[in-house]
């Protein structure tokens, strides 16, 4: 009834998949390990160290996409997880250098990459303004609300639904946390 060779070349493919599902899924939980890292280092004020380890983490992406291709690779929800949370710490990076949020170079992120991470960029900063705000560094904060308020200007433009809708409503979320934040703040001057 089964046409052995056929079966024989289901069960190849399988395997195959199997194999570079493991290869991807171990090489993304590294991306992420060490993107939260990253976060951490930010948030200590540690540059230096932030700087040499998204060094580490783009190489893995890029092996990655050579590897196994774009398309092979977003397969995989390991993978998504991985390059939103480096889209994360990339995009804090920037905001805590002063620097415009861009596409970055030598990478092929999807667009639900971008979005969830700069969603998730809002959580970060407002961890940022309340670090901030316990050193009594009110401009500061202000500072970092009105970058809030401006990414939200963006975002808001954005019909998203499904998953991203879920991120965008936590990054609403943050942000009436940092409005919360800054009103204290400004009472109490």
């Amino acid at each position: 009834m089964l046409n052995k060779r056929f079966i024989d070349q289901l069960k190849k493919d399988y395997q195959k998949n199997e194999i570079e599902r493991r290869k991807i899924i171990s090489l993304s939980n590294s991306v992420l390990h060490d993107s939260k890292r990253i976060i951490f280092a930010l948030h200590r004020g540690d540059i230096k160290k932030a700087e040499s380890s998204f060094t580490e983490v783009e190489g893995l992406i890029k092996k990655l996409e050579k590897d196994f291709t774009i398309k092979r690779v977003y397969q995989e929800g390991a993978y998504k997880a991985a390059v939103e949370e480096y889209a994360e710490a990339k995009t804090l990076y920037l905001v805590m250098q002063d620097k415009k949020i861009d596409k970055f170079t030598g990478l092929s992120l999807s667009y639900e990459t971008y979005l969830g991470g700069i969603c998730d960029l809002v959580g970060e900063l407002v961890r940022l303004a309340t670090n901030e705000a316990s050193k009594k560094n009110f401009k500061e904060v202000e500072k970092i609300k009105n970058i809030v308020n401006d990414i939200m200007a963006e975002l808001v433009e954005f019909d998203m639904t499904g998953y991203l809708r879920t991120k965008y409503d936590q990054a609403r979320g943050h942000l009436r946390k940092i409005e919360q934040i800054n009103y204290e703040v400004n009472i109490r001057q």
